[in-house]
């Protein structure tokens, strides 16, 4: 009998390089643990392109090493490729975690995570007392814990992160060490001893630290007091949302209007009674990134009413959120703690529109006049990064922001594309940049009108560049030629190319591009908004685009009105009412809704303005119609704050149920199919003057545009054979609306595109914007 060769003993040195997200996930410590487990030598260490390794050995070893540095690899990496070459064998022994060179600078390789919330392993250890970082406010490990909100440059090092003024104490540093420890190597490692500090300021009091700062400020919480809390990413306002008083007084301090604020429970069972919550919500609120998600307000029990009527008047949702932060956990009160507030408000620290607060002097300043006191911390936030916002849709996350849990993980992208600088739009601004198949979109900014919202976009377009190593060689913007981001592109490109994009063409490319379409096909782009400047100077916002990355022709829209004074009519959605009504040539009857809100005089300037057409550009918008109708059914007429009236418009054709809808008029004109909505107008005011309740012409209505839909989509489908529609723009973060056109779409054969990974707002605009500029500028 032949013997059996011998396995090969001649040692084998092997250098791998990971990309992806593996770094402050920690990788390093799990190679460590690998390498050793198999007996392999050498060393492993972050560099600018993700995570460098040598290992040497048996061949089996380095073999088996290879292959499951990708299959093992930590629950929180995402690794994008592993690539290893063999090189002399060094002969070294032991393995270790080598020193990150200063040279190694970001190339685009390498990821930083986003912030996570406070792991289960890390919650035991805060309400242990017999663990050491018991009530520790700062608890972080490998697994959770502040990323991106702290690094000031890579490769993700201590030393690149605002911790590095705080030394390690001989037993953090000893855990830091050990392998064995679960934070062995992990970078934001602090204790009590060496830790930040927490701080209460309360004017005309002696300034308290540490479990008496949070002491003071739960109490003062409890007492019906607002109180700044400094967080992650930015300050939040807080006060105790089962206090009607406090909220009050944070409405009126903060000149919120009828907002509805989001708020923070201390576990699932305090919303429980006010909520409608599914499995997939459930998820979303107890995982990693615990977002503020919007839930269904359940009809108000005994108890339930005065806390929904204070925190969201007439709104149809309440947004919540789960603590993801130890600081968060013990605010909120562990088991044994003296009672207090287990339901509060956390809002962002701002101005309405304004970028979150995070500099701890500015707080002061600018907080003054809105809190009573400040809980505040000595870890610098370098990043601002306020909470993302999701909704559910028939069992299915709809962002409607994306930011602090989900920034700067990369969206992938179909096609290659050069270094580009997209600028985003002028409300809920986001900019993006991206190179070769990878975009990086920055967390929400915040609306481009004023000075502090221009310098943090500013701050966050330099961050994102550096943090991953591109250098755009074209920049793009939104074709508004008033768009703040527009001009600050123009500043920042500095003679390189400036490529201007439609706005619901980078909607719909958006749309696109996040389900992996290369755009060899079109699609049918439905992208209904409020605003967005249109080819011709009009402002649409009801369109049906026949569109690629490369170009878009108009294959319908809702037919244009005038839109009498521009932000005027945003803000009081009774003259867009007015508009609509002369429009479709039905009379002002005192007896209507919008007529008897506008006030005498205004109405008798409305009517000439509308006659001569002074300060009325022509809109086609989607959402000014379900502003309108909702001043003609009663419901708003008056615009405290962004879509008021169609959110509150969504919310009583909620409560109503389904209903058959009205029909709109379809006529040709100027090449293209006009959506005319008078018809709609004209049986929603026979069914008000017959007595309807508002609920059930708000039905109506939604059934009536979500079937205009399903008809102008098989209109395209017959003249161009296209099968697919995405739905995108702002008036698709409603859920009703959104889940009608989907399941009818689908119904009908159409693949549908609805949002997964960038909101349909324009917080993803930026997304289609350098799609379009990669197929532009080619």
């Amino acid at each position: 009998m032949t013997p059996a060769p011998e396995a090969d003993t001649a040692p084998l040195r092997v250098r791998v390089t990971v990309q992806g997200l593996v770094q402050g996930v920690g990788f390093r410590p799990f190679v460590y643990t690998l390498a050793a487990g198999l007996g392999l030598s050498g060393h492993v260490g972050n560099t600018g392109d993700g995570v460098l390794a040598e290992v040497e050995g048996p061949a089996d070893a380095v073999d088996s090493f290879c292959r499951r540095v990708a299959a093992d690899a930590p629950a929180a990496a995402r690794v994008a490729s592993v690539r290893h070459e063999p090189i002399a064998v060094a002969g070294t022994a032991g393995f270790a975690i080598a020193a990150t060179r200063a040279d190694d600078g970001p190339t685009g390789s390498a990821l930083i995570p986003p912030d996570t919330a406070t792991c289960a392993d890390c919650l035991a250890e805060l309400t242990d007392p017999a663990d050491r970082r018991h009530r520790h406010p700062f608890l972080t490990c490998t697994a959770c814990g502040p990323r991106f909100t702290i690094v000031t440059a890579l490769p993700y090092d201590r030393a690149a992160t605002t911790m590095a003024g705080f030394p390690m104490c001989a037993a953090c540093a000893r855990e830091y060490r050990d392998p064995a420890d679960r934070r062995f190597h992990a970078q934001p490692i602090s204790c009590h001893d060496c830790g930040p500090r927490l701080a209460l300021i309360a004017p005309g009091a002696p300034a308290l630290d540490g479990e008496a700062a949070l002491g003071r400020a739960r109490l003062l919480l409890a007492e019906g007091a607002v109180v700044a809390v400094k967080g992650i990413g930015g300050y939040h306002l807080a006060c105790d949302a089962r206090n009607a008083e406090a909220v009050a007084l944070l409405r009126r301090r903060k000149n919120r209007g009828d907002k509805p604020f989001a708020v923070m429970a201390r576990d699932l069972r305090e919303v429980e009674p006010l909520v409608e919550l599914g499995a997939v919500e459930r998820s979303l609120l107890t995982g990693p990134v615990r977002p503020v998600v919007l839930l269904r307000r359940r009809p108000a029990g005994p108890g339930a009413a005065p806390v929904l009527d204070a925190v969201a008047p007439r709104g149809p949702d309440l947004g919540v959120m789960l603590p993801y932060t130890p600081l968060h956990h013990l605010l909120l009160g562990l088991p044994g703690d003296p009672e207090g507030p287990r339901l509060l408000v956390m809002t962002s620290a701002n101005l309405a529109g304004e970028p979150i607060v995070t500099d701890d002097g500015e707080a002061l300043e600018r907080l003054a006049p809105l809190v009573d006191a400040w809980l505040a911390h000595d870890r610098p936030i370098h990043v601002p990064c306020d909470d993302s916002v999701v909704r559910v849709v028939d069992s299915v996350p709809l962002p409607l922001r994306r930011s602090r849990g989900c920034v700067p993980a990369p969206v992938d992208l179909p096609l290659e594309v050069r270094p580009v600088l997209a600028a985003g739009g002028d409300l809920k601004n986001t900019l993006a940049v991206a190179a070769g198949r990878r975009a990086w979109l920055s967390g929400h900014i915040g609306d481009m009108d004023d000075l502090a919202t221009l310098d943090a976009f500013g701050r966050a377009a330099d961050h994102l560049t550096a943090l991953t190593g591109v250098a755009p060689s074209v920049l793009v913007a939104d074709r508004h030629p008033g768009y703040r981001s527009a001009r600050r592109a123009a500043h920042r490109a500095a003679g390189r190319p400036l490529v201007r994009v439609q706005h619901h063409h980078a909607h719909v490319a958006a749309a696109m591009a996040e389900h992996g379409l290369d755009g060899e096909q079109p699609v049918i782009g439905v992208a209904f908004d409020g605003t967005g400047y249109g080819d011709d100077g009009a402002v649409w916002g009801g369109e049906i685009l026949i569109a690629d990355y490369a170009g878009f022709r108009r294959f319908a829209q809702l037919a244009y009105v005038p839109l009498p004074g521009g932000d005027a009519a945003v803000a009081r959605p009774y003259r867009m009412a007015l508009a609509h009504l002369r429009a479709a040539g039905i009379g002002w009857a005192a007896e209507l809704a919008p007529v008897a809100a506008c006030p005498d005089g205004e109405l008798r300037v409305l009517e000439r303005q509308l006659e001569s057409g002074l300060h009325s550009v022509p809109t086609s918008s989607m959402g000014r119609l379900f502003d309108a109708v909702s001043s003609l059914a009663g419901i708003c007429h008056r615009a405290g704050y962004e879509a008021q009236a169609a959110i509150e418009l969504e919310g009583a054709a909620h409560a109503h149920g389904p209903a058959q809808g009205y029909r709109f008029a379809l006529r040709r004109g100027d090449g293209r199919w006009l959506a005319d909505p008078a018809p709609v107008l004209r049986a929603a005011v026979a069914e008000l003057r017959a007595g309807a309740p508002a609920g059930l012409v708000a039905a109506r209505f939604h059934a009536a545009v979500a079937e205009l839909v399903r008809r102008i989509c098989a209109a395209a489908r017959e003249r161009h054979g296209l099968g697919t529609v995405a739905l995108t723009g702002g008036v698709f973060g409603n859920a009703l609306l959104l889940s009608e056109c989907a399941r009818g779409l689908a119904a009908d054969g159409f693949r549908v595109l609805r949002h997964r990974r960038v909101p349909p707002n324009d917080g993803g605009l930026a997304l289609g914007q350098l799609m379009v500029a990669a197929r532009v500028a080619a």
